[in-house]
């Protein structure tokens, strides 16, 4: 599980952990992945801090995952950066940054993880995104990087499917997390973003976690290449205003 330290990748870490499986956290802040792991039996857990964007790192972690727990079943690629701003302010720095942890670290887990997956008859979850679906102001940097991701989920699937590995994405929307406290305090961007989610809220971590593991589960055993959108309903619509409210009907 990388990036288990918060947010998503920490509600994930802690489903798996509740229905009994053997989990390792990865992610770059050593004591945040402790708190992640607290009140769970420790035994089943392996801490193993450090940057996805390094390739030798990624291959030791495999390689810890193999050495603690003699098999991997289940990747979840999940750690991700993101800049917002204008196009023409992203820096070279900042673009290789975005690319180096979103999509390269991906690349580098599913490569090392894939012949312990042939083995096991496993799968894999990629983290998408909505902004892995279509633009948004300000995101281009992440766009880029979420859509290859949704891309590479979709390929790998007619690879490996009849292989025996199944490799899916979720693409959630607003999600409440350390990353987007900022954006939560705004209460115009607050407004804006329930104009556009039908379900007129942010998702919650563990909302997000509850699809990783189905997709992980043996009830989703027919679902691959799928990128199954988590998003309150925002891809529902065709982009049109609510004319209901600007009628005043609704």
């Amino acid at each position: 599980m990388t990036g288990a330290g918060s947010g998503i990748g920490a509600g994930a870490a802690r489903r798996f952990l509740k229905e009994g499986a053997f989990v390792v956290l990865n992610g770059r802040r050593e004591e945040k992945l402790h708190e992640t792991i607290a009140g769970f039996d420790a035994a089943r857990s392996l801490i193993d801090p450090g940057d996805v964007s390094d390739e030798e790192y990624v291959k030791r972690l495999v390689e810890d995952t193999i050495m603690n727990f003699g098999k991997l079943d289940v990747l979840v690629n999940n750690a991700a950066i993101a800049t917002f701003g204008p196009f023409e302010q992203v820096t070279t720095e900042q673009w290789r940054k975005i690319m180096a942890t979103d999509l390269d670290a991906v690349y580098f887990a599913t490569r090392e993880a894939l012949p312990h997956l042939l083995k096991t008859k496993g799968c894999i979850v990629n983290l998408s995104s909505a902004s892995g679906l279509g633009g948004d102001w300000g995101l281009s940097a992440y766009n880029a990087a979420k859509g290859a991701v949704t891309n590479f989920t979709r390929a790998l699937a007619l690879e490996y499917g009849s292989r025996g590995v199944r490799i899916n994405a979720v693409a959630p929307s607003l999600t409440s997390t350390e990353a987007t406290a900022d954006i939560e305090k705004s209460e115009a961007v607050m407004a804006a973003f329930k104009e556009r989610l039908p379900l007129g809220r942010a998702a919650t971590p563990d909302e997000i976690a509850g699809v990783i593991a189905f997709l992980a589960s043996e009830d989703a055993v027919f679902i691959n290449g799928a990128v199954l959108p988590v998003d309150g309903g925002v891809g529902a619509s065709n982009g049109q205003p609510n004319f209901l409210s600007l009628l005043g009907q609704g």
